[in-house]
């Protein structure tokens, strides 16, 4: 057996190559799984002692990488390196594999063959696993979901030869009983998201189980890669967000603004991040933004704000607003659906005495007053509408150099109008000219800015306006005024110009 094992075994490395399952089961590539790796202290590799587990493999990319550095750094303890191989394999690699597929493609990829008590394999098993398990794991349904991941019982209620995506680490209250071990090191990219059922076509997280699961168990460190969509909570995860801001030991978190930056030609709304977690050494946070290839780190507490913000540069710009006024335009903002009309809903096409316009997105129709269910002293203001979703799909084929629009174009609508929930009417006013100056007020480089600093998803919400500052709207406003007013530099000027492209 070669010395150079791994180097020598792919060529080229299948696993830079495979196809993503899908953008909820990302396959990672052995570049980003070095980069997490890279995070831990590198003297993990040369402890004989140290025990790895990937909760969630799907190619073995991360147990592979992690062979590679205890074959170089156990060389001193084990110069036979069929000793150190076995050794290695034996008793320090473990790894649940979330489909019987990935089971055989993990074990292809640490043992260099798919059964590890076969032939082929660089170290011998008795049983077929070895230490990459795949168990065919059961929903456990309640009210036509399931209790540990939600998903849907319509959907995923399979024939036993079928996938049920019922993965092991999240389908059990005693994740300490799968290996009956403790680790030192637990690492990986987890499943993102099942389909829940809601609204036709939903889907809910389940990223967030892989991580509460894996701190059940303990270890020493801690790095999985998430979607940043938990920055600002929403679906599900607003506990969880609560918990990552507030736990101390997330020492290190690396975040991707689009997620092609990290899987090439994978587009996860709201960007990608990974993290590390170290049990024993708690403090702030490294923050590193990465945009194009390019990094910036600065060290902050994650829960300085009830969300997190991403940007290292935004955090002066927030901190000058803060520091002028406190009243935001999310307490001014109207939630999702302020007249109690459904996306679905279209009204009438004939006018009758005493209706009232009701935009949809087919355009206007009618309603009866009496209709109208809820904020019925409001149908006679005028109200500024943008679309509830970031334009272009949550501009992910946004290249950062062209900038961001972050709205849809806006639409102010006015006395004896209201909208359906299409909509998010986002300013109302007794004045047409309030309207129009708060309406070039959201078409502000400034503003836009400032609301991006919220959005993590697809989804826009009067929450994402909790950093935009509440202004006299008698007056007219620009970004030069507003540059002045809250003292930007010249530099994050520069940043605000760059990130945000025109709005016409």
């Amino acid at each position: 057996m070669a010395s150079n094992l791994y180097n020598t075994m792919y060529n080229p490395d299948v696993l830079s190559c495979i196809a993503n399952l899908s953008n909820d089961e990302v396959f990672t590539p052995p570049e980003v799984a070095n980069a997490m790796l890279d995070l831990l202290p590198q003297e993990l590799f040369s402890d004989p002692n140290t025990t790895f587990l990937d909760p969630a493999t799907k190619s073995g990319v991360f147990l592979r990488e992690i062979a590679k550095r205890l074959l170089k750094g156990l060389e001193p303890i084990y110069p036979d390196l069929q000793e150190r191989t076995d050794h290695i394999f034996q008793h320090q690699l473990y790894g649940i594999a979330i489909t019987e597929l990935t089971a055989h493609l993990s074990r292809r990829s640490l043992y260099c063959s798919k059964f590890a008590n076969g032939p082929y394999s660089v170290t011998h098993f008795d049983a077929v696993d070895g230490n990459v398990r795949f168990k065919n794991i059961k929903h456990r349904w309640q009210n036509g979901k399931c209790v540990f991941c939600g998903a849907s019982q319509k959907e995923y209620d399979r024939a036993d030869d079928l996938e049920t995506h019922a993965y092991e680490m999240i389908h059990t209250t005693k994740p300490e009983e799968i290996f009956k071990m403790k680790f030192d090191v637990i690492i990986g990219n987890p499943p993102y998201q099942l389909n829940d059922a809601g609204n036709g076509v939903s889907a809910a997280p389940i990223f967030q189980y892989f991580v509460e699961q894996a701190k059940k168990l303990n270890p020493r460190f801690l790095s999985m890669i998430i979607p940043a969509r938990w920055y600002a909570g929403g679906k599900g995860l607003d506990a969880f967000r609560d918990v990552m801001l507030h736990d101390k030991r997330v020492r290190k978190l690396v975040d991707y603004e689009s997620s092609k930056d990290c899987f090439d030609g994978v587009n996860i709304a709201g960007g990608i991040c990974y993290f590390l977690w170290d049990r024993d050494n708690t403090g702030d946070c490294e923050i590193t933004n990465m945009i194009s290839g390019e990094g910036t780190t600065l060290e902050r507490p994650l829960d300085e704000f009830p969300i997190l913000i991403r940007s290292n540069t935004a955090i002066s710009i927030v901190h000058k607003v803060l520091s002028k006024t406190s009243d935001m335009w999310s307490d001014h903002a109207y939630p999702r659906n302020p007249f109690g009309f459904a996306t679905n809903y279209r009204g009438r096409t004939q006018k009758r005495s005493g209706d009232i316009e009701l935009l949809t997105s087919k355009g206007f129709q009618y309603v009866s007053n009496n209709e109208v269910v809820k904020n019925r002293d409001i149908i006679n203001f005028y109200k500024i509408l943008i679309g509830r979703l970031v334009p272009s799909n949550g501009e992910l084929d946004v290249d950062p150099k062209d900038g961001y629009k972050v709205i849809t174009d806006t639409r102010i609508i006015g006395p004896g109008q209201i909208n359906t929930e299409t909509y998010l009417d986002i300013g109302v006013f007794p004045t047409e000219q309030e309207a129009i100056n708060f309406e070039k007020y959201l078409k502000c480089k400034f503003t836009r800015y400032l609301l991006r600093q919220a959005i993590s998803s697809l989804n826009v919400t009067r929450e994402c306006f909790r950093f935009v500052p509440c202004e006299d709207f008698t007056e007219e406003w620009n970004d030069a005024k507003l540059y002045a007013k809250y003292g930007l530099t010249d530099d994050e000027i520069a940043v605000v110009e760059y990130t945000i492209r025109p709005m016409e």
